[in-house]
């Protein structure tokens, strides 16, 4: 792609880092066909192409971003599909990260979308107040039916309500940052992200993780001043909220690693795991930072590369349960993960399904189920019809916002690394319990 940013344009990194990007789209269209957004919409301007079109001319010009650049940007779910579809290895990522940063500096939202956005940006990451938001939206959803159309984001409450877990857990003994010994010898000693949402919405993944790596022989750090990666910020345009949060994160690590060091940086959630894995690129020009979070995003393992690595083996006989494996856009193509957690679970003793359309996001995408609620609903549609063609007994996923998209539609939805640690001496994880007559669960063990 032909660019024509101007030699003082380009003495920016950030602008000479998008004129690279930009530069190396050939213009092919194959992202097109991966894209959720050109599948459902057949918009050109909604496929990766047309977006990168509208950014080019937005850098390149150096003007304020346009209601209709902001309409198709807002749209992207930032799934990253695209990245695994492209021939040419364009950087999509980095280049819409840049453009969100460029809209929330020049473009002024109506005053009620910037509202929901800050509130967004604030509230998810602080554990305990938003446990304390779920408690109010679980106790006004009843309400929610009845909010006229006409009233302004009518349908956007609406869509957030729904969200809202009709069950809320208690606060987890996890969520006070402590070390957590190995059992036995100590064969390794590793940090984990406790997160932010996560935490509230599913504290049962932070202690499945805990139990199933002390059990190996795995010291486990949960430090206090480690908390959200700074990914859902990000992605709503705000980077230097999301910049302090990496500082935080890998200063906090570092102090591990020189004091106690760590054999990785354990994350549990896909999408975190995406974040972190960027701090390198998110501070490469801090150069007080730099070297420590490139340190910091080499050592970073989602949690089945790093039982990959530590050589998980089940200590259960294997369950016929039939499990549709739902690989998170940010684990599939964020990561490149993609064969790795099937393998663990296969190994585990369960039958693995491949899900039609696996590639296609199922409309969570951080908070872009709460923001873009009419696509969203339409893709965790088309997934959970394509769930529905392979008959599982449920379904597993290694990100809390799949997971928290896929529940509640009458098949259990279950973290990987619940069922890892079911299957090496673990509890029953709870949605399974729920979720399968006590017949079928038996029949699945053998014990019928």
């Amino acid at each position: 792609m032909q660019t024509l940013f101007t030699a003082e344009q380009l003495q920016d990194p950030a602008i000479a880092e998008a004129n690279a990007i930009l530069r190396s789209c050939v213009h092919c269209g194959m992202c097109t066909a991966t894209c959720p957004t050109f599948v459902l919409l057949g918009d050109e301007l909604d496929s990766p192409r047309g977006r990168i079109y509208l950014i080019k001319d937005v850098l390149e010009n150096a003007r304020p971003a346009t209601a209709e650049v902001v309409t198709h940007i807002d749209r992207c779910l930032t799934c990253l599909s695209c990245m695994t579809t492209c021939p040419s290895g364009v950087d999509y990522m980095h280049l819409v990260d840049h453009a969100r940063g460029h809209i929330e500096t020049t473009y002024r939202r109506p005053w009620s979308e910037q509202l929901l956005r800050s509130l967004l940006a604030w509230l998810l990451p602080r554990v305990g107040l938003f446990r304390l938001a779920l408690l109010v939206a679980w106790a006004v959803r009843p309400l929610a039916r009845r909010i006229p159309d006409r009233v302004p984001g009518a349908k956007r409450v609406r869509a957030m309500l729904s969200l809202a877990p009709a069950r809320i857990p208690s606060p987890s003994h996890t969520e006070r940052p402590r070390v957590h010994r190995a059992i036995g010898a100590r064969k390794a000693r590793v940090a984990l992200l406790a997160g932010c949402a996560q935490q509230v919405l599913a504290p049962e993944i932070n202690e499945a993780t805990i139990r199933l790596l002390t059990r190996l022989g795995v010291e486990v750090v949960v430090h206090p001043a480690a908390g959200c990666c700074g990914a859902l910020v990000y992605h709503l345009g705000k980077h230097q909220a999301a910049i302090a949060a990496a500082k935080r994160n890998v200063s906090a690590w570092m102090g591990e690693i020189t004091h106690g060091g760590l054999d990785a940086i354990v994350i549990n959630a896909s999408g975190c795991g995406t974040q972190v894995k960027d701090y390198a690129h998110l501070l490469r020009h801090d150069q007080p930072w730099a070297e420590s979070a490139a340190k910091v995003s080499t050592l970073a393992r989602d949690v089945t590369e790093f039982l990959g690595e530590f050589g998980y083996r089940p200590t259960r006989p294997p369950v016929r349960l039939r499990v549709a494996y739902h690989s998170a856009c940010s684990m599939q193509h964020g990561q490149r993960i993609t064969a790795l957690p099937k393998t663990l679970l296969a190994r585990a003793g369960f039958s693995v399904l491949d899900i039609p359309e696996g590639h296609l996001c199922c409309g969570s995408a951080g908070t872009y189920n709460l923001l873009q609620p009419e696509i969203a609903a339409r893709l965790k549609q088309r997934k959970l019809d394509n769930v529905r063609r392979t008959r599982p007994d449920l379904v597993a996923t290694g990100n809390i916002g799949c997971l928290t998209q896929l529940s509640g539609e009458g098949i259990p939805v279950v973290h990987t690394v619940a069922l890892l640690d079911w299957m090496a001496g673990g509890p029953v994880p709870e949605a399974i319990a729920r979720g399968l007559d006590r017949a079928r669960l038996a029949e699945a063990a053998g014990t019928a």
